[in-house]
């Protein structure tokens, strides 16, 4: 009875020692199959790379449209609007718009056109470089559709204006140039003229504030330009511009005040309006 009661005794003991050592078998398996999965499950995560291609719009609406500190709408306010395009390797192209009415304002040109728009088309590449300087390079057409009803008096072209630009920039300050590959804003025979600009943006942290400051010469090249020193009505001028804006869940609003020492003969409009006076700007901005 005893002899039976130890046979079943060792048959039991031995059972649970081959299901303990299936068991430890078992388990790095297992661990080795968990490890698997979460292994291929974290690399389909990172399967799906960022888009390099970026899409976006803006529009906005402002007090005085000043381009390079002259009023463009001749002290009115103006819509604008346009769409970009960038790439991760630092190409950008875009279309940029704005209603205007310096064009049919102008003496020069009175009862010629009936330019109401300024519709500008863009590409460039910019990138960064030894830590916080970056450079941008690019070609800019400022084009102006309009019908021109009768002939521009000698001294005087179509506003449709190429230019190339390059600019430099450490941290928040950046310096440009700008050159022109033809005629410029109206002037004829005027290529080679340039516009160099300085300005700063400081971002104020966790404030949605930005602080601008900004200094540029507008200069005219040529044979025209230089008739029109003669006269004493000179197209070169500098402007300066000081402002603010704060984001406000992405509509950016912006106080900024501007002023030129441009020539008062040449940058009066027909409606007898000083293009270059300081002006302090009011703008409401979005992108999407």
């Amino acid at each position: 009875m005893m002899k039976t009661n130890k046979v079943s005794f060792c048959a039991a003991k031995s059972k649970l020692l081959n299901s303990l050592i299936l068991a430890a078998l078992a388990v790095p398996s297992m661990a080795m199959a968990a490890d698997v999965e979460t292994t291929d499950h974290k690399a389909d995560i990172h399967v799906i790379p960022a888009s390099e291609h970026t899409v976006t719009a803006n529009v906005g609406l402002v007090s005085d449209y000043l381009y390079r500190g002259i009023s463009q709408t001749g002290a009115k306010p103006a819509i604008q609007g346009g769409f970009d395009y960038a790439h991760a390797s630092g190409f950008y192209a875009g279309v940029w718009g704005s209603s205007i009415s310096w064009l049919t304002d102008s003496v020069a040109v009175t009862g010629a056109t009936s330019s109401q728009v300024e519709l500008d088309t863009y590409f460039g590449f910019k990138n960064s470089f030894a830590g916080d300087f970056s450079y941008d390079v690019g070609y800019l057409r400022y084009n102006y559709p309009a019908s021109y009803v009768a002939a521009l008096p000698a001294g005087a072209a179509k506003a449709d204006t190429d230019e190339v630009y390059g600019a430099l920039s450490y941290k928040f300050v950046t310096a440009k140039l700008s050159y022109s590959l033809g005629n410029t804003f109206g002037i004829d025979q005027s290529k080679g003229s340039t516009y160099f600009d300085l300005s700063a943006n400081y971002p104020i942290a966790d404030s949605g504030y930005t602080v601008s400051a900004h200094a540029g010469k507008q200069t005219y090249k040529g044979t025209v330009a230089d008739a029109l020193v003669a006269a004493n009505s000179s197209p070169t001028y500098t402007d300066y511009k000081v402002g603010v804006t704060k984001d406000l869940n992405g509509f950016v609003v912006g106080l900024a005040y501007s002023s030129t020492n441009a020539n008062r003969t040449q940058y009066t409009s027909g409606t007898n309006k000083y293009l270059g006076k300081g002006t302090a700007v009011l703008s409401l901005t979005r992108s999407f």
